[in-house]
């Protein structure tokens, strides 16, 4: 064995995400005759329950997917708007340029219909047939595992600032044990409501008439009344005119080369072209050569990592409002010109400078991103809780790729209905002129970006994805340069040690910026580690398996040999089933 796991296989449908009861919710809607969109959705929605800690029912779920029947591939962009009524000058004058805690980081919920639009679209089944069980985990309860009593203890102070999230996440004053029954009555109740509208509804009008009326319950009924309500207690800005109004996007995903291979992401709303500029300007090095691991491997995808997020930080952000010249970021020649700026025998010592206006076809146009504040002697903190993934394959062909998210320790539950609405507009910038920067009906630039590789002869497809926030895209490219380069099996290259680069603003509120240091898993030697450290990164050691170096879930579909093989990470309670 090359791993601690061995690698699940199938022929005929899999599921794997970031915590075992949603991979089991998945398999069970497959097995039950569902499609891979059916599964992933009844998945994603269970995860909202089973991690809440950092995934909100209301809150994003980006998409990628492939459809089988018609042979193309779509992004559904699962991120909510600010509201109409927000303001930038109130973090500027009211909260010393920060976005804090509490219902102003509010964006409109986009989950929910994100999941229904999916449904719609390319989907077999109802609302209600994909929840069922979620509900049931959510009203009768669930054993906490390890490592959600962790993170809840870790961040109590924040669930106790609302009465409304204690009693959910500080059951009996203090955080689950491991093993206890973790209950959300209400947020069941809340799904279960939904459920019942769809099924009432499709009873007179067929399935896409129930989903219709789900929807309806959420953005204009009396979920959304309850929010609202919540939001003018808090003095939030999201209002009904907001929900009722709201709508996901699907569109064609962003794609890049690497070798043989395709890969796909969402747009740049999110993160997730920044892993194709990244996969770019390696592909065409001999890492192979290099080892894996070794300090020149790991120095060379560090400083690949900074110059793709260089980029993101000066240009990525919702393509509604500003100019994003991803055509240009996401070309080979462009690639080429920077990877020129890697050198062997030395690291940048901070950020790079972005690609400039007239490399990237903007004439005079000076990029619009800063660098943040600089916090090198700074410990780093607490992450921001989010984020979680699923992929599903089935037995037709489709593949199913998803990462949803939000955590729910800064900002309040909504008394009644078990959630908090989308806190994600803390990775909006206070000041309007960055190109996330907060304005009305503008989106946040989202770390959430599910994954989706397909080998040019189409023959092998990979869904990949994984939370972590800014590490997600380092991890991801390790996973697929572990299968792609050297050759691992997919839950040997999961489990392989990782490192994670902090030299740029970080995507979460208050944005702090680490030049040179870079994290590691002890079980990479030290021996590497003084070797990077001669070349100028600043070496911090994590654990030897941490969860903050992500929760990589995969699938490796061979359309060829029919075989399906899955992983799941052991940092959180993740699986894999097949069959």
């Amino acid at each position: 064995m090359t791993a601690f796991h061995p690698d699940i296989m199938g022929v005929r449908h899999m599921a794997a995400s970031a915590h075992y009861l949603a991979t089991q919710v998945a398999f069970s809607v497959l097995e039950a005759g569902g499609n891979a969109i059916d599964a992933g959705v009844a998945g994603g929605i269970a995860l909202g329950v089973v991690q809440s800690e950092y995934v909100g029912f209301g809150g994003v779920a980006p998409i990628i997917l492939y459809h089988a029947e018609s042979g193309s591939l779509h992004t559904i962009a699962g991120l909510g708007t600010w509201p109409r009524a927000a303001r930038a000058e109130i973090f500027q004058q009211e909260h010393a340029n920060q976005i804090p805690a509490g219902v102003l980081r509010t964006v409109v919920p986009a989950a929910p219909d994100a999941w229904i639009t999916a449904l719609e679209r390319w989907g077999t089944m109802g609302f209600a047939d994909v929840t069922e069980h979620t509900i049931r985990l959510a009203r009768e309860g669930f054993p906490c595992d390890p490592l959600k009593s962790e993170i809840i203890t870790k961040y109590a102070p924040n669930y106790r600032r609302w009465d409304s999230s204690s009693a959910i996440y500080l059951p009996q004053g203090r955080p689950p044990l491991p093993g206890e029954r973790f209950v959300q009555e209400d947020l069941g109740r809340t799904i279960q409501f939904m459920a019942d509208q769809d099924r009432a509804a499709a009873t007179k009008g067929g399935r896409l008439a129930g989903l219709a009326a789900a929807r309806e319950a959420f953005y204009r009924g009396d979920i959304a009344h309850a929010m609202v309500a919540h939001m003018q207690e808090h003095g939030g800005w999201l209002a009904a005119e907001d929900l009722a109004l709201y709508k996901v996007e699907v569109g064609r995903p962003e794609r890049g080369r690497f070798g043989p291979w395709i890969v796909n992401t969402c747009g740049p709303w999110c993160q997730g072209p920044a892993l194709i500029q990244l996969l770019q300007l390696l592909d065409g090095l001999d890492l192979r050569a290099m080892g894996h691991n070794s300090a020149a491997y790991l120095h060379t995808l560090m400083e690949a990592v900074k110059l793709a997020f260089a980029d993101r930080e000066a240009y990525f952000g919702d393509p509604n409002f500003i100019e994003v010249p991803i055509g240009a970021l996401l070309s080979r020649e462009y690639a080429a010109r920077r990877r020129a700026l890697i050198r062997p025998d030395r690291a940048w010592p901070d950020l790079p400078p972005a690609g400039t206006a007239e490399e990237l076809g903007l004439g005079g146009r000076a990029p619009g991103g800063g660098r943040g504040p600089i916090a090198a002697q700074a410990p780093l903190r607490l992450p921001e809780l989010d984020t979680s993934y699923i992929a599903v394959v089935d037995r037709h062909g489709n593949v199913f790729s998803a990462t949803p998210s939000d955590g729910s320790q800064s900002a309040p539950v909504v008394k009644g209905l078990g959630f908090v609405p989308s806190p994600r507009g803390s990775q909006s910038r206070p000041d309007p002129r960055h190109p996330c920067g907060v304005a009305p009906g503008k989106r946040p630039r989202l770390t959430p970006n599910p994954a989706l590789a397909i080998r040019e002869d189409g023959k092998v497809m990979i869904p990949f994805g994984t939370p972590g926030g800014d590490v997600q895209v380092q991890a991801m490219a390790q996973l697929f340069l572990n299968l792609t380069v050297f050759g691992m099996e997919p839950q040997a290259a999961i489990e392989a040690p990782r490192a994670a680069s902090y030299s740029f603003p970080n995507s979460f509120a208050p944005f702090d910026h680490h030049p040179a240091l870079m994290r590691m898993e002890r079980r990479i030697p030290a021996e590497t580690a003084r070797g990077l450290e001669s070349l100028g990164h600043r070496v911090e050691w994590w654990p030897e398996v941490t969860w903050l170096a992500g929760a990589l879930c995969t699938i490796v579909a061979d359309r060829e040999s029919g075989i399906l093989k899955g992983g799941a990470d052991a940092r959180r309670p993740g699986a894999a089933i097949g069959w």
